[in-house]
């Protein structure tokens, strides 16, 4: 094949949604990365005959597999459960596992996908990897949990690994499903590995982990406005989410002198005008972690503060926006609101929450604008020296593991910079260097192995 004679954009487009109908999630994930690197491998020709953008949309298998178990009334319940390991040219493959009613095929692909350019961004040797069920927990016992996650990990256990398949938590798990299953793993393999990351302190897991993936988004956010002389101290923020990414977003937020609005979750959103400062941040992890109660709630606590029943945070008049909850939160629509309410900066502490239309309209109003697979990956850095940690039998401090946190975020940024660079202009595109710095080392390790 000839420089002249590659597919464009458009055809190869074509062919993705060809091959995976009914997958939109997938889809707008491979086209968001697909508009920045083909404009960059125009001219590599080795990139286009060994057709590895085609290869890195295409998984390298995906699991599917029944998942039986009994709650707490004595009825067999049956769900779906997924591992979709998508590209190990860099490491082991490395992605959480999602329990959530929507998840399916389509979603599974998209995070996977993200993932494999997240851990490339990351520095260290981790291939990309997603899974999980249509296993809501919301409303269960711990012991109908527990005998979910046991069935799932008695199906997955044998395509995992420390040299092969390292899951971690996502929405729906946390160190309580965590601990289910790496018990069933230790009981059915008979061996004590690292073979999950998230673990409790008690049994191999790391410090700040929890915390990691919220922090590593305002570090992000920092290190963007810093480079065009801004910080965060005195800006007023909207969050979106009120889990674990959101609550420890917020608290690096007012660690910095900015003040949090809202939180929000699938009910609706809180808006405090006072500002949700670090006792307030605390309350919400106690409700919503240990109490599995309602971001609502919060207004019966807080006097002054207004809960938006069914909406998002998208129109409150902001600096910063943080969307922290799922995927395709905010829109063409929200995007120009931020926008016109004026909006200076967005940092994605979420898979994909900005839709491509949301995505296009940052770009369009040169918005400092960070991609989750970019301003997102502190969690699964951590997740990364948490699998080092466990290979050497060794704890590292929490100082040395913030400090390594916020050098891998700067070492992100930096590479975003490197890549994201707008000819003739000072202005940086962090989608574009975000999209370029992963995929160059993963191409370039699978032309390394050949046609593999």
């Amino acid at each position: 094949m000839s420089v002249t004679d590659h597919v464009n954009l458009e055809e190869f487009m074509g062919g993705v949604k060809r091959r995976n109908p009914g997958q939109p999630e997938f889809v707008q994930a491979v086209q968001e990365v697909a508009e920045d690197i083909f404009d960059f491998i125009e001219d590599k020709e080795e990139y286009h005959e060994y057709q590895i953008l085609r290869r890195i949309a295409e998984p390298d298998r995906v699991v599917s597999f029944r998942v039986c178990w009994e709650d707490d009334n004595s009825n067999i319940r049956v769900q779906r459960g997924w591992r979709v390991q998508n590209n190990n040219a860099i490491g082991p493959y490395k992605g959480g596992l999602r329990f959530h009613r929507d998840v399916n095929e389509s979603v599974l692909k998209f995070l996977a996908f993200e993932q494999t350019f997240k851990n490339s961004l990351t520095g260290l040797p981790m291939g990309g990897a997603k899974g999980g069920a249509n296993f809501n927990p919301k409303g269960k016992s711990d012991h109908e949990v527990m005998r979910f996650c046991q069935s799932f990990m008695t199906e997955l256990f044998r395509h995992l690994g420390v040299d092969t398949d390292v899951p971690a938590g996502d929405i729906g798990v946390g160190t309580r499903e965590i601990g289910y299953m790496f018990g069933q793993y230790k009981r059915i393999k008979n061996e004590f590995t690292g073979v999950l990351t998230g673990k409790g302190l008690e049994y191999g897991g790391s410090l700040i982990r929890t915390e990691a993936t919220g922090y590593g988004a305002i570090y992000f956010l920092q290190d963007m406005l810093e480079r065009v002389g801004n910080s965060i101290e005195g800006k007023n923020c909207v969050i979106s989410g009120s889990g674990n990414v959101a609550t420890h977003a917020a608290e690096k937020i007012n660690q910095l002198g900015g003040k949090v609005l809202t939180m929000s979750d699938s009910g609706g959103f809180i808006y405090d005008p006072e500002g949700i400062d670090q006792e307030k941040t605390d309350w919400i992890k106690h409700h919503k972690t240990h109490q599995r109660g309602r971001i609502a709630d919060y207004v019966e606590e807080f006097i002054g503060a207004v809960f938006h029943e069914g909406k998002r945070p998208w129109a409150v008049e902001c600096d910063l926006a943080v969307p922290c909850a799922t995927q395709n939160e905010l829109d063409g629509e929200d995007a120009k609101t931020l926008i016109g309410n004026g909006c200076i900066g967005v940092s994605e502490g979420a898979n994909m929450p900005v839709n491509l239309d949301g995505v296009h309209a940052f770009k369009a109003a040169e918005t400092l604008y960070a991609p989750g697979k970019a301003a997102n990956a502190g969690g699964v850095a951590v997740s990364g020296l948490e699998m080092s940690q466990n290979s050497a039998r060794i704890s590292w401090s929490e100082e040395e593991l913030q400090k390594l946190l916020f050098d891998t975020m700067k070492g992100i940024h930096d590479r975003c910079v490197e890549y994201g660079g707008i000819a003739g202009s000072e202005r940086i595109d962090y989608v574009r260097g975000a999209n370029i710095a992963g995929f160059v080392k993963v191409a370039d390790a699978m032309l390394a192995y050949g046609v593999v």
